[in-house]
């Protein structure tokens, strides 16, 4: 009889657990509070073990298919006035031959294609209670249904609901690091922003993007410092952001203006730490787990590769669920602390606290686009 797991949230982290899941012979089913599956998101470099495991999985062709290659580095001055590019040959070099460019929801589409029909997933629906013994785990959701199963996956993010019933409240794991994120998709590319490039504005304290990867694939991406993010949280986005931009007068005052608060993303920028990721039949994955926050580059790698080694492990153990889940995390803790340490160490690059901070972030920049340099990073990647 094949076992049984409910996996909370259908992201990356979600819809990869249950592709491998599957894959093992398990019978899965996806449970998803938000009404409908998202789209858009922000742009990642899909690079390392994440890249690793979805070749494993078989999810790399249909990746390939979203993936648009380097683009290049625009960087423009508040008022809009053009500073320096760095090319996409130079951009590629960085990324490696394997090594993607994709929006975040091309990840999702392409994992949630892999397991429809497969794969149960219930939209619309949450988690009110887990009870679990040493057999199984009892899930209790709104609507009033009542799974039985033999592992659940709190793959809900942030905010999850699975860490907060198992293992505590956030306030206990969550680490803020002082500064606040936006990012929400675009009907239209701003005029001054570049087909198939990041156009970014950088200022001390700020950083605003318009990234584009083809038509029909335009994102704003806005981050920056804030002593209390509560207060910012409670001003709503719209107010926040523009009390935060005002002083950059290209692009970002339209795009305030006219967003959606329904369709963007604004929190704090935050880490979870916690010292184990299971409890008994109950395991944390993704950012529900770790959260190493943009500021790493590395959350959708590490939510594919996670989910990916997460299946090894169990298939190694079937008869002993617990022992499977404690390799699993004995295998991937290194990796997920140092992504955390880079998280916090790369704050000041995604918002410039002074203008030697904005010096550090901009010469290496210009530098990699110097030819020589741009040759040797390509064959430090054909060595590594």
């Amino acid at each position: 009889m094949s076992s049984r797991a409910v996996i909370i949230g259908a992201g990356i982290a979600g819809l990869a657990a249950a592709l491998r899941l599957h894959q093992i012979g398990w019978e899965p089913v996806v449970i998803e509070p938000a009404p409908a599956r998202r789209s858009g998101g922000y742009v990642v470099a899909f690079i390392g073990h994440g890249y690793d495991a979805a070749e494993r999985m078989g999810i790399l062709p249909a990746l390939r298919e979203r993936h648009v290659g380097a683009v290049d580095m625009v960087n423009r001055k508040p008022g809009g006035r053009h500073r320096f590019t760095v090319p996409h040959r130079t951009m590629q070099a960085l990324l490696g031959d394997r090594g993607l460019t994709l929006m975040r929801g091309d990840i999702e589409e392409a994992l949630y294609e892999a397991v429809e029909g497969k794969v149960p997933i219930r939209f619309g629906t949450t988690l009110t209670a887990v009870k679990q013994n040493q057999d199984g785990v009892r899930v209790e959701l709104g609507d009033g249904t009542v799974l039985e199963a033999e592992l659940l996956v709190g793959a809900d993010g942030l905010h999850s609901k699975v860490r907060e019933l198992v293992f505590g409240p956030e306030v206990r794991f969550r680490r803020d690091l002082g500064h606040m994120v936006a990012a929400t998709t675009l009907d239209h590319l701003p005029d001054g922003a570049r087909q198939r490039a990041f156009t970014t504005v950088t200022r001390v304290g700020h950083i605003f993007t318009i990234a584009n990867l083809g038509p029909g694939r335009t994102a704003a991406f806005f981050t920056y410092g804030a002593a209390n993010p509560a207060a910012e949280l409670a001003k709503g986005p719209r107010r926040a952001l523009a009390d935060a931009y005002r002083d950059i007068t290209w692009a970002a005052p339209d795009l305030i203006r006219d967003m959606s608060t329904d369709s963007v993303y604004f929190d704090s920028v935050s880490q979870i730490v916690a010292d184990r990721w299971s409890d008994g039949r109950v395991v944390l994955l993704g950012d529900a787990a770790w959260c190493v926050t943009l500021f790493a580059g590395y959350g959708s790698s590490l939510a594919v590769g996670g989910a990916e080694l997460l299946g090894t492990a169990l298939r190694r153990h079937p008869g002993d669920i617990p022992a499977g889940l404690r390799e699993w995390e004995a295998e991937l803790r290194l990796e997920a602390e140092e992504r955390l340490a880079m998280g916090r160490r790369n704050t000041r690059a995604h918002a410039p606290a002074n203008r030697l901070d904005l010096l550090k972030l901009e010469l290496p920049l210009r530098l990699a686009a110097v030819p020589p340099v741009t040759r040797l990073l390509r064959r430090h990647h054909r060595l590594h």
